[in-house]
């Protein structure tokens, strides 16, 4: 009697690692991934260890609260999220010069190069830094002229319950603000918006930033109330 063939059971596993491969390229090349919105700006990086925060006057700070209602509290004041950009912005360039509103100090071509002289001459290792710092704003100068530096910081706090809809809409308005305030000065110095700035004018653009920079502190999410 002849004996039954054997039947070879063995898988190839380098067809099914083929196969693998080729549904996975069709699964990524037919599907449409869920990207609803987002931030319109990206987030600092977390604080590092050991690490002091520095120290601010009231004045200097816009104090942004967001409770489990998404309920707003601005520098104390409970207000709609629709009037959140233009605070914001009066905080930012104080322009009245008002005297609960930040500071400012007036960034002339002579004080740039006074502190620059000063740092260059000076051993303390931070200086190097500072001196960075000091350089770009005489750059700035020479571009736009003599400006205004703000000593404004927005400081963010949500609560642990804040929805998601509303921590975006509070953070793309606090961008809006400062996007606003450099289209306005990019559209006096240069005839076009700051956001119609090519990478070719890469010195308009940090001119730009180096007058209204972006300064948001979010602290981590805790119970927040708001008291009406």
């Amino acid at each position: 009697m002849a004996k039954g063939r054997k039947i070879d059971t063995e898988i190839n596993a380098s067809s099914m690692a083929d196969i693998a491969f080729l549904l996975l390229v069709f699964f990524l090349v037919t599907t449409t991934m869920d990207t609803d919105y987002g931030l319109a700006r990206l987030l600092p990086p977390p604080p590092e260890e050991n690490v002091t925060p520095p120290k601010f006057k009231e004045r200097n700070v816009f104090v942004v609260l967001v409770n489990a209602n998404d309920q707003l509290l601005v520098e104390g004041e409970l207000i709609d999220i629709s009037q959140l950009r233009e605070k914001a912005k009066e905080f930012i360039e104080n322009p009245m010069n008002k005297e609960d509103l930040p500071e400012k100090v007036e960034i002339t071509k002579a004080l740039c190069q006074q502190k620059i002289a000063q740092l260059k001459s000076s051993d303390d290792p931070a200086a190097k830094e500072e001196l960075k710092k000091w350089e770009k704003k005489l750059q700035t100068v020479e571009l736009i002229g003599p400006y205004w530096e703000s000593k404004q910081v927005i400081s963010l706090q949500n609560d642990r319950g804040t929805s998601y809809d509303m921590y975006i809409q509070v953070q793309n308005e606090l961008a809006a603000a400062y996007n606003e305030l450099r289209d306005e000065l990019s559209m006096k110095k240069f005839g076009k918006k700051f956001s119609e700035l090519t990478q070719s004018e890469k010195d308009k653009i940090n001119a730009i930033k180096t007058v209204y920079p972006q300064r948001i502190s979010e602290a981590e999410p805790k119970n927040t109330q708001i008291n009406q």
